[in-house]
């Protein structure tokens, strides 16, 4: 089995994960800072935009690829897909505008933590299933 639904996702994740690594790459060189943010509060914004990303959408990602090799719902799959998706460019967009709550960071924050304990427990249901019979 192929994992395509997954492949589609951690493509488009992967070019989000440019996208927010060309930002502060662009903040560095714009500032000649080099390592940390210059004590700037764009900077430690644009850089925990990617780091919050690089946090939590591995795992997501992983969730997303057991529930495919066990062959959950190919819609379902690409509903857990999409959100975390949309989840994490509203939290990088939400974070990248301000320091304090955004409805951008906290959504994107809320659902990426609802499929994250989703998923989590919909693989330990399945896999109970399983070892069931």
């Amino acid at each position: 089995m192929i994992p395509t639904v997954t492949m589609l996702y951690t493509g488009l994740l992967g070019l989000l994960l440019v996208v927010l690594s060309f930002r502060v790459i662009g903040f560095r060189r714009k500032t000649g800072v080099g390592i940390g943010d210059g004590d700037s509060e764009t900077g430690a914004r644009l850089i925990r935009a990617h780091g919050n990303f690089i946090e939590y959408v591995p795992a997501a990602l992983l969730i997303l690829l057991l529930l495919e090799l066990a062959g959950e719902n190919p819609i379902a799959l690409h509903v857990f897909g999409a959100l975390l998706f949309l989840s994490r460019i509203a939290h990088a967009s939400g974070l990248s505008k301000a320091s304090g709550t955004t409805p951008g960071r906290f959504g994107g924050a809320l659902v990426t933590f609802l499929l994250l304990i989703v998923g989590s427990v919909w693989l330990i249901l399945r896999s109970i299933m399983w070892q069931m019979g």
